[in-house]
């Protein structure tokens, strides 16, 4: 087995994402070899589904490793990313006896990676945390980089910390288990590092749709590599999100808005960035920043997908939540911006009247479609 490396070459602490079919098998191996110190015990945090699907060839690579370990299985899914349900995973962790030289697994999605990660930035004043990361957007996405975190009712990852993993190990075979939603939730996220990054990426999404959405071995190796690589350089050159690494937000922002406004019930974190992009695109248009072909192919690509859960929110909601999204300053909202596939900008010039032009293009866009 050939394992790819993608390392995210952070000054203080570098880590390595390996990518490779069937890499689960060779979990606990990877994760004593990288973490050289032995842990002095390893506690995988999982949910019972992933644990049914694929908790024993995790289990088996522990073994084989000599690790001592115990698998502890919380709620998953965004209405579980509650900072209510950190304190009793915490408590676990002191009843299981973990200390500064413990390791904790975070072995899922999204939500249980931000949220695993979270608990191990404050336990002991952080430990040691290996993602391994089981859903599309995770591996793409959220897995890398260090942002933890959990929701508020009043908005999104308002409680977090930054916590790099030790290792992110990326299987993508454990795709073939996800739901279409879940996989094409996921894509999104692939979208968006083309629109911010990679043009490339991006043509290649247009031209082998149908290779991506079969989940071709091939071509999963090539969206995920690229997309890995692309957060790695972005996290590489701006950590903790002062600059450069706010790109990574694009089509979050409405996204975010449209998840606390269903109070995260409603859609997967990136089929309300897949709304939040066709969002952004109309918003860049009308501040002369997104020429109109750049618009049209955003939008196209965000709905050949599929249909999307049908957006309700009002206009004068979206314009509150907006407002709270962590990366409003000063009242002021941020919004990122393509200046063409593969570049974008940072604007605060973005008027509320933009903001619910573009809701009514949602609401118009979501009404002629079958949606969930």
């Amino acid at each position: 087995m050939r394992v790819k490396k993608i390392t995210v070459k952070l000054k203080a602490s570098p880590y390595n994402v390996l990518l490779e079919h069937g890499l689960l098998h060779q979990g606990g191996g990877q994760i004593a070899k990288t973490l050289g110190k032995e842990p002095s015990f390893t506690t995988v945090v999982t949910s019972s589904r992933i644990r049914q699907l694929w908790g024993e060839k995790l289990e088996s690579s522990l073994k084989q490793a000599k690790l001592k370990y115990a698998f502890v299985e919380i709620d998953d899914g965004e209405p579980a990313k509650h900072l209510a349900n950190v304190e009793p995973l915490l408590r676990r962790f002191s009843q299981l006896g973990m200390d500064r030289n413990s390791l904790v697994i975070a072995f899922g999605g999204g939500v249980i990676g931000d949220s695993v990660g979270f608990a191990a930035s404050i336990y002991m004043r952080g430990i040691r945390v290996v993602q391994v990361p089981t859903t599309l957007l995770a591996q793409v996405d959220a897995a890398i980089g260090g942002k933890t975190g959990v929701n508020l009712s009043e908005g999104k990852n308002l409680v977090g910390t930054f916590h790099q993993p030790s290792l992110v190990l990326i299987d993508p075979n454990v795709l073939k288990t996800l739901s279409d939603r879940e996989y094409r939730a996921g894509v999104f996220e692939v979208i968006k590092c083309g629109v911010i990054r990679d043009e490339p990426l991006f043509e290649f999404l247009e031209n082998h749709f149908a290779l991506v959405l079969r989940r071709d071995e091939t071509a999963l190796m090539r969206i995920i590599s690229d997309s890995v690589k692309i957060k790695a350089e972005i996290v590489a050159a701006d950590e903790r999100e002062g600059g450069l690494r706010r790109i990574l937000n694009f089509g979050h922002t409405i996204g975010h808005a449209l998840e606390a406004d269903s109070d995260y019930k409603k859609f997967l974190h990136g089929e309300a960035v897949g709304w939040g992009m066709t969002a952004a695109a109309k918003i860049g248009v009308l501040c002369g920043i997104t020429p109109v072909k750049v618009e049209e192919r955003i939008a196209h690509l965000v709905s050949s997908l599929g249909p999307l859960p049908k957006v309700t929110a009002s206009e004068k909601n979206m314009l509150r939540l907006v407002q709270a999204d962590k990366k409003t300053v000063l009242g002021v909202p941020h919004f990122i911006l393509a200046k063409q596939i593969g570049r974008v900008e940072i604007t605060n010039k973005v008027q509320p009247s933009m903001i619910e032009v573009a809701i009514r293009e949602l609401h118009k866009i979501s009404a002629s479609q079958t949606g969930h």
